[in-house]
């Protein structure tokens, strides 16, 4: 399709006898918000694994923004723009707030070995672009005033919010959440909500994993649901939550054995 950024057709991955992805095949627009949910085991972050170059398929084709990423390390991946979060947030707890952002830009010249003594006033020019892009960033989620305490003294909400703004420092077109709003409290989650939902009309495609499904429905321009590692419903999200085999995957019964 003329506006798809990416594309899953057929993946499989299997972990000795557990066959974790089955087939899965979907599609994402970009400029929208795709939730993917499903009951616990179903698969959901090995998809997202998969996707961003953690873990290689056994099978099937991975294609974003044309390209065939499918078995690509995960740097390479992310350098093409496709940037994930994770369940756990992965804060280096003994640096800054700050530093934590500025570690997630892309490309920086003072990693090379020998641009720091060639070429030291472009280094210092770059740092200075890399810090204000990563106080503007931390602004926007409202944690600028904490940019020089340490990332270890954050509650577990900030650690979140803070792990999705040190993504967006690598400029990413594609930004996969893998559980945003897991051990967030509400006041904290309606702000997150209002943030990503701003990312989307700033022209930023994300994807979600989420067990919080009023949240999920709050975001998404399409819902997939995965379960046993296959696409099992995926449509407006209206749709999706009210059809009987979704209730029947999450409540482990038959819908029409409840009413």
């Amino acid at each position: 399709m003329e506006n798809e950024i990416l594309r899953i057709e057929g993946a499989i991955k299997r972990f000795g006898g557990l066959l974790a992805v089955d087939g899965c095949s979907l599609s994402v627009q970009e400029g929208t918000i795709v939730g993917l949910i499903g009951p616990n085991g179903a698969g959901k972050s090995t998809l997202f694994d998969l996707i961003s170059g953690f873990v290689r398929p056994d099978a099937g084709s991975i294609i974003f923004s044309g390209k065939q990423i499918g078995g690509l390390p995960a740097y390479r991946i992310a350098r093409l723009g496709l940037v994930r979060t994770f369940q756990i947030p992965r804060a280096l707890m003994r640096m800054t707030v700050l530093e934590n952002m500025m570690l997630g830009s892309q490309n920086q010249t003072g990693e090379m070995i020998f641009r720091p003594i060639l070429s030291w006033g472009r280094v210092q020019a770059q740092e200075r672009s890399i810090e204000k892009k990563a106080e503007e960033i931390l602004k926007f989620f409202d944690l600028l005033r904490m940019k020089d305490e340490y990332a270890g003294s954050m509650s577990g909400g900030q650690k979140k919010m803070l792990e999705m703004a040190r993504a967006l420092m690598a400029d990413p077109r594609l930004l996969l959440l893998d559980e945003p709003f897991s051990g967030v409290n509400p006041a904290l989650s309606e702000r997150l909500i209002e943030r990503i939902k701003m990312l989307r009309e700033k022209g930023l495609t994300i994807m979600i994993i989420e067990h919080a499904i009023p949240y999920v429905l709050a975001l998404s321009d399409e819902l997939y649901v995965l379960n046993k590692g296959a696409i099992l419903a995926n449509g407006r999200p209206d749709q999706v939550i009210s059809d009987p085999k979704v209730f029947e995957a999450y409540l482990g019964v038959g819908f029409d054995a409840q009413h």
